[in-house]
């Protein structure tokens, strides 16, 4: 059983970043979404597809695959709404020619080993932001909820294969999700509770 679980990670990953994609399409709101987290993700499993390549782990290329194009089209997004982060670029860019190095240097080990630290250098801008700003009604618990039952998956499948790399990224991937997804609901409640308030007021005028 535990071997299907790179199949149903799978099957929460390859369609995750679709409905955040699809509320930004909808209503134009980037309050809360972050441009880093979205390029990070995007290089960053650019690189995953490199190591599950190299580790064998077939099925899990499918998910990157779909992650780096879905993210790499979120990232666009955010940057034609006037959401890029001028000052996280140069990082960003030296982080991927580190990824870029480690993977000819040190090869499959050498790469893994820096994907060990890539969960939390993706997740930090996206949690930064959300907390950040006041009204982060642009998150889409959609996408959230996706990318914890994806990374469930791997951390129980890097737990049951002993893989630090694929332990990490699901440790991290489950705290800094959960973490997103209550904060959306607590945006979403407030949001109600605001809109009650107008309606109780129209109704006593």
């Amino acid at each position: 059983m535990l071997a299907l679980l790179p199949v149903i990670a799978a099957a929460f990953g390859i369609p995750q970043y679709l409905p955040q994609l699809l509320k930004l399409r909808r209503t134009g709101d980037t309050a809360g979404v972050s441009w880093s987290w979205a390029t990070l993700t995007s290089i960053n499993n650019a690189a995953w597809f490199g190591y599950f390549m190299a580790s064998g782990y077939w099925t899990a290329s499918l998910p990157s695959t779909a992650a780096a194009s879905l993210a790499g089209t979120l990232s666009v997004m955010l940057v034609r709404r006037g959401a890029l982060n001028t000052r996280a670029v140069g990082w960003i860019a030296g982080w991927a020619g580190l990824l870029v190095v480690g993977a000819i240097v040190g090869g499959r080990i050498g790469l893994g080993s820096l994907l060990a630290a890539a969960s939390i250098v993706q997740v930090t801008p996206s949690l930064w932001t959300a907390y950040r700003t006041a009204h982060p009604t642009g998150i889409s618990a959609g996408t959230w909820a996706l990318v914890l039952g994806e990374l469930s998956c791997w951390l129980v499948f890097g737990l049951w294969n002993a893989d630090v790399r694929l332990t990490t990224l699901g440790a991290t991937g489950v705290l800094a999700s959960l973490l997103m997804l209550a904060r959306a609901r607590a945006t979403s409640c407030r949001r109600v509770v605001a809109a009650d308030a107008v309606d109780g007021g129209n109704g006593r005028a």
